[in-house]
């Protein structure tokens, strides 16, 4: 079988997600570097996959979409033995879905329009929906951190899917709305979970395309320094 292409931008929070799941599973994917600023890659892409949205696996020509979606096929058709992100147990997998949507609906999506705020051409946006993605965030920030209490990962002892998608969605997050200081619990996770082999190798092949990410000032020095 040939290995699965992933067509990917490494500053991408979505696609940091599928690169960790991909870690964890033990899958090797053919990793297809993507320039959609380039009018020739976007309009080659735009024929693959007309949302011209990333990341995309392709698997013998059938492309398959949306992070979630990619993560549960690589782990049904590629996982090496023993590997897993999303457990056997239905009701234990649908706790794991939701803390995955939730990571995606009210940390990444948040934290991608207070990125989409900055990209204006006036650096200002809309200041009602910058302020709305900030109250998201902090109301995201309580629920996780009262959720990570008594428990290593989101859903429990394991790292599963739910893991992957707070990974990138926080890192980024973070930088536009520091972790209160109450909220013990979160940032004890988000610590782990940089310490994380498998997040530890996607952040650090990011690192080159941080010095574009237009919320680094709100980056640890550790992971991007201006006068570097």
């Amino acid at each position: 079988m040939d290995t699965p292409i992933l067509h990917f931008h490494p500053l991408s929070s979505c696609c940091q997600k599928v690169l960790i799941a991909a870690g964890v599973l033990g899958v090797a994917l053919d990793t297809r570097l993507l320039n959609l600023g380039d009018p020739v890659e976007r309009a080659a892409f735009r024929a693959l996959w007309p949302l011209d949205k990333m990341p995309l696996l392709i698997e013998q020509g059938t492309p398959i979409g949306e992070t979630s979606i990619i993560i549960e096929y690589l782990q049904l058709h590629h996982a090496a033995d023993g590997a897993w992100l999303i457990p056997a147990d239905p009701a234990q997998a649908l706790a794991v879905r939701f803390w995955d949507r939730f990571c995606d609906f009210y940390v990444m999506t948040p934290m991608q329009a207070l990125t989409a705020a900055l990209l204006q051409p006036d650096a200002q946006g809309d200041a009602q929906a910058t302020a709305a993605a900030r109250a998201t965030l902090l109301k995201s920030y309580a629920l996780l951190d009262r959720q990570l209490e008594g428990r290593r990962w989101l859903t429990g002892e394991a790292f599963t899917l739910a893991d992957c998608a707070a990974a990138p969605a926080l890192f980024y997050a973070v930088a536009y709305v520091p972790l209160p200081d109450a909220h013990a619990a979160l940032s004890a996770y988000v610590a782990r979970l940089m310490a994380h082999a498998d997040v530890a190798a996607v952040v650090d092949a990011a690192r080159p395309w941080f010095k574009y990410f237009p919320g680094r000032a709100g980056l640890a020095h550790r992971y991007y320094d201006p006068q570097a």
